[in-house]
């Protein structure tokens, strides 16, 4: 299963995301809701980089996708960067509701 964990300040916006694990949907190279959600998060991170200028600290590895977004930074890019996010967590979403068995979202603050 592949696990999303959303992170949240206290304020409600998106600091951080990990998403970790496989969705076992079917074989590797065919699995579709693998590749949705890797698409999905490596776009986001890549929009974030490309329309605003901001490089999010990531770790990238097999299985394993985690994103920061650095502090402090000017409230124009990060209004964006929360765009980009939560359209993020949608399209996510959108995953989980078909293929419940496969991906779960949890929400942390």
């Amino acid at each position: 299963m592949i696990d999303v964990i959303i992170n949240r300040t206290n304020s409600g916006s998106i600091q951080s995301f990990e998403i970790s694990g496989h969705a076992f949907f079917a074989n590797k190279g065919n699995d579709i809701v693998c590749a949705g959600v890797s698409a999905v998060s490596v776009g986001t991170v890549n929009a974030i980089h490309m329309l605003t200028g901001i490089t999010p600290e990531i770790e990238h590895d097999s299985g394993l996708l985690q994103c920061v977004i650095p502090e402090n930074i000017p409230e124009q890019h990060m209004e964006k960067v929360q765009i980009l996010l939560e359209g993020m967590v949608v399209s996510l979403q959108t995953i989980e509701e078909e293929y419940g068995k496969h991906i779960r979202i949890t929400f942390k603050k």
